[in-house]
Order: C-alpha cells, then sequence, then structure tokens
C-alpha cells in the first residue's frame, strides 16, 4: 500500500507572505518540497493544496499536480482533508509547503508506522536535539512519548523537564548546560488513515490546543494515540526570511543535489 502525499501551500503567511513562492536556487520553494516529495518510494502521488492562483499556476508551471482549495480554512489540516474528501486512498500524508530540505526517506518512515500498525490512525516523527539551547527555543516543539513511542504530550516548552539537573542551574545562571538523552524535536510531518483524518478535523479545538496553539493535542486530548517514529534526519521550515536565506546557504553549499541534514 502507498499513500498520497498533499503539501497545503497558501500565500498569506503572517510572518512571510508569498514565501511558497520564495526564490531558492532558481526554483521556487514549493518546487523543492514537490520534488522531494515525489522521491519517497511509498508515495503513489504528489498533490498542492491552496487557494491562491499564484501558488496553482507557479505548481501547474513546474508541471506539478495542483487543487484549488477554498480560502475560509483556519489551518492547513483543514486544507487537506477538502482534498482528501474527493480521494478513495487509505493513507494520506501531510507534508508541510514550507519544508525544503525534508529527507524523502522521512516521509517513508512515517508512513511505515500505520503500514505497520493497521489501527493506527495518525503518525509523526521526532528526532533528539542536540543543545538546550534548542530545547529552551519556543520555536521548537518538542514531544515525549511513552515506552511504546505513542506521544504523551507535545510542547513549546522544554519537555520533559529535569528538575535535579536544570533547577539550580536556571535559578544560578539562568540556562543549563545539561541535556538529557530523551528530549526530542517534533517533526511536523503527518500520515493519517483518510476516514480518521476526516473525523479529525471535525473535532472541536480543546483546552491544550488552544493553550499550545499545537493542533496535534487536539487528537490526543480526544482520547486518539498517535506514534512517533524515530529518524535520524531532520529539516528546517521556511517560518522567516532569516530562515530562507540559511536554507539558501546549505543549497548553494552543494554542488548538485540539495543537503540531506542527519540528525546524528
Amino acid at each position: 500500500m502507498k499513500a498520497v502525499a498533499i503539501i497545503p501551500a497558501r500565500y498569506a503567511s503572517t510572518r512571510f507572505p508569498g514565501k511558497p513562492l520564495a526564490d531558492i536556487c532558481g526554483r521556487p520553494m514549493i518546487q523543492h518540497v514537490y520534488s522531494r516529495v515525489q522521491q519517497a518510494t511509498l508515495v503513489s502521488r504528489t498533490l498542492v493544496a491552496t487557494d491562491d492562483t499564484r501558488i496553482f499556476q507557479a505548481v501547474k508551471a513546474f508541471g506539478g499536480e495542483v487543487v484549488m482549495t477554498s480560502p475560509r480554512h483556519p489551518s492547513g489540516t483543514d486544507r487537506l482533508a477538502e482534498v482528501a474528501a474527493s480521494l478513495s486512498d487509505e493513507l494520506i500524508v501531510n507534508v508541510q509547503g514550507d519544508e525544503p530540505l525534508i529527507h524523502p526517506t522521512m516521509i517513508d518512515e512515517a508512513i511505515q508506522l500505520l503500514l505497520e500498525e493497521e489501527h493506527l490512525q495518525m503518525g509523526t516523527l521526532k528526532n533528539r536535539l542536540d543543545s538546550p539551547e534548542e530545547v529552551f527555543n519556543p520555536a521548537i516543539t518538542k514531544v515525549v512519548t511513552d515506552l511504546h513511542d505513542y506521544a504523551l504530550y507535545f510542547s513549546k516548552g522544554p519537555i520533559p523537564y529535569c528538575r535535579d539537573e536544570w533547577g539550580d542551574l536556571i535559578r544560578q545562571t539562568g540556562f543549563p548546560t545539561y541535556l538529557p538523552p530523551n528530549v526530542y524535536r517534533h517533526i511536523g510531518l503527518y500520515v493519517y488513515r483518510r476516514d480518521f483524518l476526516l473525523h479529525f478535523t471535525q473535532l472541536p479545538p480543546t483546552p491544550l490546543e488552544q493553550v499550545e496553539k499545537l493542533e496535534q493535542l487536539r487528537a490526543l486530548e480526544h482520547g486518539y494515540r498517535i506514534k512517533v517514529g524515530t529518524t535520524r534526519y531532520t529539516s528546517i521550515g521556511v517560518d522567516t526570511p532569516e530562515d530562507l536565506e540559511r536554507v539558501k546557504r546549505l543549497m548553494q553549499q552543494s554542488s548538485s543535489a540539495p543537503p540531506s541534514l542527519r540528525a546524528d
């Protein structure tokens, strides 16, 4: 069984308007994402879902498949669900349109989670964080899992909090230097069973979701399990023009293909 990958892409970003069309080494960012998704061996079809004619035309120009969606969706997941409702495929992958360095293997790893567990409704990925600075960076979402790699919680805050190792250091210096072995970054790549995705987007927002501004908490608060696979790869989400310049530098340093970021 293979999956359909859908890349939600909107033009009206608050922090970085028009970022799916930002130029990276002569190609729009959405094309880099699209080409990387197509390299995943467990993806049978790749679609871009957008509400903007400029993005629609750009995808058409490089030969990609694109669908126009409603401009009223509150999130990329809702945009995804609109497209998934017209499909018959069982597995739907949500690949963020601002991940031009995503490694195709990461997509396959996430899909494999649902292939291995037939009753699993939703899967995603994590990798180890390398520094205390990353752990305490609110721009990085963290995840903690149980002994079987099911998500317990997601947060922008430092989780798990190492009370004995960090408490005195933070009181004395304001910042810890110790990093425990079980601190993980959540990678915003999701695989859903189609029927669950359609159900999930109809669920009401939940208290923790609204506090943390993390949509995946809605699934946990409603009692659904999320499997979190561990990957050795990482990526760079482009949220700001500064992120874009960092991605450009990495790509320019590669003489052939875009770089593959390793977390280990």
